[in-house]
């Protein structure tokens, strides 16, 4: 037997012997975190924050403290701490308390300046940048839908207000398209569509859903431009979801409200629910329907339901 079939019986040995003992490969763990395997190597390598133990092929295997270490850095991201400044604190054994640091707001800031700019290039490059330290439920909660709050209030009756909302709107569906088209073709079973129920394409909110389910390893499928209640039960027959995401930002139609919407929650073989400002503003009007009032409360909700998730073994990125 030659030393270099030793050398690879040693390492296969370790490698099983590591799982056996309860040790995950980086796949399993960008799948049960959320956290992808880029953003999780750019954690070790940049800031230290976690060391996992190495095979001598180099294989990465992370513990169970690890994976509690993981979710320790999640509590400080969400409260706003920026994650240069997670290991100091990890460090330290505090507490995550609520902060007022001003790192979300830099980056929204810097957003900002690249919309206001046109500057496509630059908003690429910030984005790309959060993206390979962030993952995807915290870049929406943290930075792009208060961002999105922000432009809204920009864009009231503001000269030129268009072009921008044009401009970064296609950037953002463009963008986020492109990571759920990848993903799609990552993972397995039955999609969850996604349809816009109000009156304009291209609605941030909608596609914000679709990349947080994508991100939790579930294909999506988008129907971006508005779509009358009475086809969609065409479109489930084609389809055959798991699930129907309606989203809406704006008021609905009373008699979408009163009668179509509660007629297609008792036609629908699915699980169906409502997501977006819409679903608050008609909260009391709504009855036999499940509703979300933004991307993220309906990402937890599809979590809760066991929506989320594949039998494939490939985990997407953020």
């Amino acid at each position: 037997m030659t030393s270099e079939t030793i050398a690879e019986e040693e390492t296969g040995h370790d490698y099983r012997q590591a799982l056996d003992e309860g040790y995950l490969p980086i796949r399993e763990v960008a799948r049960s975190t959320g956290i992808n395997a880029v953003t999780l190597r750019a954690w070790e390598r940049r800031y230290g924050l976690i060391v996992p133990y190495r095979t001598p092929k180099g294989h990465r295997l992370y513990s169970p403290a690890n994976l509690a270490r993981i979710n320790a850095i999640l509590a400080w991201l969400a409260r706003g701490v920026a994650v240069g400044q997670v290991k100091a604190l990890l460090d330290h054994e505090q507490v995550p308390q609520a902060t007022h640091t001003d790192n979300w707001s830099r980056q929204r800031n810097e957003l900002l300046g690249c919309i206001v700019q046109f500057n496509e290039r630059r908003l690429d490059d910030r984005f790309n940048s959060a993206l390979a330290l962030y993952p995807a439920s915290t870049l929406v909660e943290q930075l792009l839908w208060p961002l999105l709050g922000d432009l809204r209030q920009r864009w009231q009756g503001q000269f030129g207000a268009r072009a921008e909302q044009v401009f970064f709107l296609s950037w953002l569906r463009s963008k986020l398209a492109t990571r759920t088209y990848h993903c799609n073709r990552q993972v397995g079973g039955a999609p969850l569509l996604l349809i816009n129920l109000g009156e304009a394409p291209m609605e941030p909110g909608l596609w914000l859903c679709a990349w947080l389910a994508s991100a939790s390893d579930c294909p999506v499928e988008v129907f971006d431009w508005p779509l009358p209640p009475n086809e969609l039960l065409t479109a489930l027959e084609h389809i055959a979801p798991r699930a129907v995401l309606l989203y809406a930002e704006e008021a609905l139609d009373g008699a979408l409200v009163r009668r179509q919407l509660p007629r297609l929650a008792e036609q629908c073989p699915v699980p169906l629910l409502l997501a977006g400002p819409a679903a608050h503003i008609h909260r009391d009007s709504l009855t036999g329907l499940e509703s979300a009032s933004d991307p993220l409360a309906a990402h937890t909700w599809l979590l809760q339901q066991g929506l989320l998730g594949t039998q494939e073994v490939t985990p997407c990125s953020n």
